[in-house]
């Protein structure tokens, strides 16, 4: 077992996984890796490249060849080859690109190698889908969060509003209850949450709770 800590953080969009995730690193201390942000930043990087997105070999190459870095005193900005693409990424076709990509085994296999790298001292906290039950399974302590859809497509709106990204209720909606049909029923990495993870609610809870509850979880494990 890699002696290095993992804290896993799953669960679906707009669940609050992101911003706890960014929170929860920076109070440990920890790097941070938005596995999300990975495919998001590979559709950007390969629409950038004019890169077909039916080229399944050609995508997993340029995969293995990102450049990404979080900032975790700029509220956990993504860098992809020195360039701030927090924004670009969260646009409407990038964000079907990367739902795309995540459906490519040779391109999860690629990415699969990057989150690993991830792993370094003093440890590492991860946010994603499929971090606790594929990624890091040996990871010390696993958190799932979910919140209702409702609360979910608010969530969301807010954020992409306050980043300057039109988005209307209804088509976030719609959206969200896509990507949740599709990450649990596809047949690779589905979401769900792992067998020893921590589930927690976040619906009437505020960040500053989830990421209090998930501190206090963190500790007792270090220090058992």
């Amino acid at each position: 077992m890699n002696k290095i800590p993992v804290i896993t953080i799953d669960g679906p969009s707009g669940s609050g996984k992101g911003t706890v995730a960014t929170l929860t690193a920076k109070d440990l201390g920890f790097r941070l890796l938005d596995s999300g942000a990975l495919y998001r930043s590979l559709a950007v990087s390969a629409i950038k490249r004019e890169v077909n997105l039916e080229d399944h070999q050609q995508l997993a190459d340029l995969a293995r060849c990102l450049n990404i870095e979080f900032d975790l005193f700029n509220s956990g900005s993504v860098w992809l080859d020195g360039e701030d693409v927090s924004l670009s990424i969260r646009t409407d076709i990038v964000s079907k690109a990367a739902s795309l990509l995540g459906t490519i085994p040779a391109v999860r296999t690629a990415l699969h190698e990057q989150q690993l790298a991830f792993r370094k001292e003093p440890g590492l906290v991860a946010d994603g889908r499929d971090m606790g039950t594929v990624v890091f399974p040996d990871a010390l302590v696993k958190i799932y969060l979910t919140a209702r859809l409702e609360e979910r497509v608010q969530r969301r709106y807010k954020q992409l509003i306050d980043k300057g990204i039109d988005a209307t209720l209804p088509l976030l909606l719609r959206d969200l209850k896509e990507r949740d049909a599709k990450d649990s029923e596809r047949p690779i990495s589905p979401l769900k949450p792992a067998k020893d993870a921590v589930v927690l609610d976040t619906t009437d809870l505020q960040v500053d709770q989830v990421v209090q509850l998930v501190m206090s979880i963190v500790r007792d494990r270090l220090a058992s």
